[in-house]
């Protein structure tokens, strides 16, 4: 039976009914009938329960899930979606600067870097953080300054925490041979597609011509698939990422930021305001706010001569309004990181607090442990990419986001360690257009001729 994932009814009501916990709306009367009709909780890991609903019970997902999109969320003020509400309540929104330097050598050390965090995270993606301790310390790479590795670790450990079924076969240290697909990478291939085609003054709309053009359907998950199925609906941008979409606050379009900072080295202000162009197709609030933070980290780190990575994190809370979820998740978890000299108990107080109201794969928590990492790490490449994939929840997408960032302060790909870079053969899968095979190399020089090119003077 084929069971399509993130986009069945009957599963999507028990995530819209957690978002609207996260977001002060009152859905008590909806749960109750939801409950009263036989209808359960969502998936915890998985993207579909195992078997459909009656027709009875998915008309009335349907009817809740347009119910609950119409209860309004107290917090909506102080965590607007509109690019200029957003703008006025940032008080340190920072001055949009002339492009400054950046060379393909760094831009290779961000992709690689993109790669490896990305590949590191790939075989413990959804498992429990227990499971992901028990699994490292068994091969005596905990914390994991190497790839996993299912080699000297016992067969009853494995059987209680499987590797991530469609990624061991390519992700474990023994078996690497190249970067294989991932959506953490297809999205920044997308991102380069759609500047190439539409340059840096692109408009959501674009996002969604070149997402149907060139992404399978297949290759999306959760709001990215939800706005895709809206799209083919006929539902316009930026509805697609409102309509029964409880998804619209997750990571995705976080994983689809670093291209946006690549392109403009030293103006996060500019990088930010073209993730949010992006983003919005796709996600509202929390999700948007978590893409332009990144947008600005990654900006600030581009140049030839960017701060530290503290300095980097604190141009990302610039543009992120302050009184948000995420802005005070993010301050949270930095001053957690520097008070704490083992990175292991600032996890534990970071899932203490996000992990018992968000699911895992949630904007707020992920991104918040993406700063907490790169804190505690100073911004170093395996203590960053190490710290981020040991703290669990969206493994794979939160190594790639700090591998880009410490790639980038790295500075060249000749910076980053052997034994990460090596397995990549610079050669990546991927079914994004004729992206399949390309070289880390040849992508970073197509990247910085993105960053270098003018955009149109405005009319």
């Amino acid at each position: 039976m084929l069971r399509l994932t993130w986009v069945q009814p009957e599963d999507l009501v028990g995530h819209e009914l957690r978002q609207a916990r996260l977001d002060g709306r009152d859905a008590s009367a909806v749960a109750a009938r939801w409950r009263a009709a036989g209808g359960g909780e969502a998936p915890p890991r998985a993207g579909a329960s195992p078997g459909p609903a009656s027709p009875g019970l998915r008309a009335l997902a349907e009817e809740l899930l347009d119910e609950l999109g119409r209860l309004p969320s107290p917090l909506a003020d102080a965590e607007p979606t509109g690019l200029d509400r957003i703008r006025a309540l940032c008080p340190g929104w920072p001055t949009p600067r002339p492009a400054a330097s950046v060379s393909p050598s760094r831009l290779e050390a961000a992709w690689l870097g993109r790669a490896v965090g990305c590949l590191l995270g790939k075989p413990v993606e959804k498992l429990p953080l227990s499971g992901i301790r028990r699994l490292g310390r068994a091969a005596g790479n905990w914390p994991p300054t190497a790839y996993f590795t299912a080699r000297g670790v016992p067969r009853d450990l494995l059987t209680a925490y499987p590797w991530n079924r469609r990624s061991a076969p390519t992700s474990l240290a023994e078996n690497i041979d190249g970067m294989p697909e991932d959506d953490d990478l297809n999205y920044p291939l997308l991102g380069l597609k759609l500047l190439q085609r539409h340059g840096r003054d692109f408009a959501t709309a674009d996002v969604a011509r070149v997402w149907l053009d060139e992404l399978p359907a297949g290759r999306t998950f959760t709001a990215e698939r939800v706005a895709y199925r809206n799209l083919l609906t006929g539902i316009e941008p930026p509805d697609t990422a409102r309509h029964r979409n409880p998804f619209r606050e997750w990571i995705g379009a976080l994983i689809r930021a670093d291209v946006h900072g690549w392109t403009n080295p030293g103006d996060p202000a500019a990088a930010a305001e073209q993730a949010h162009r992006d983003a919005t197709l796709t996600h509202t609030a929390g999700g948007v706010h978590a893409a332009m933070f990144a947008a600005a980290v990654i900006a600030t780190a581009a140049p030839v001569d960017a701060p530290d990575v503290h300095a980097c994190l604190r141009a990302g809370l610039a543009v992120v309004p302050p009184g948000s979820r995420l802005a005070g998740a993010v301050r949270h978890a930095v001053r957690l990181a520097g008070a704490h000299a083992d990175f292991d108990t600032v996890v534990d107080g970071l899932h203490a607090v996000h992990s018992p109201a968000h699911h895992w794969v949630h904007a707020v928590p992920n991104t918040a442990l993406i700063a907490a990492a790169l804190t505690h790490a100073d911004g170093d490449f395996t203590g960053s990419v190490s710290r981020v994939v040991s703290g669990g929840w969206d493994t794979d997408s939160n190594g790639a986001t700090v591998g880009s960032v410490a790639g980038l302060l790295a500075g060249a790909p000749a910076a980053l360690p052997a034994h990460w870079t090596a397995p990549l053969k610079n050669r990546l899968a991927t079914s994004v257009g004729d992206f399949d095979g390309t070289g880390f190399d040849t992508l970073a020089h197509l990247t910085h001729r993105e960053a270098t090119r003018p955009c149109p003077s405005p009319t």
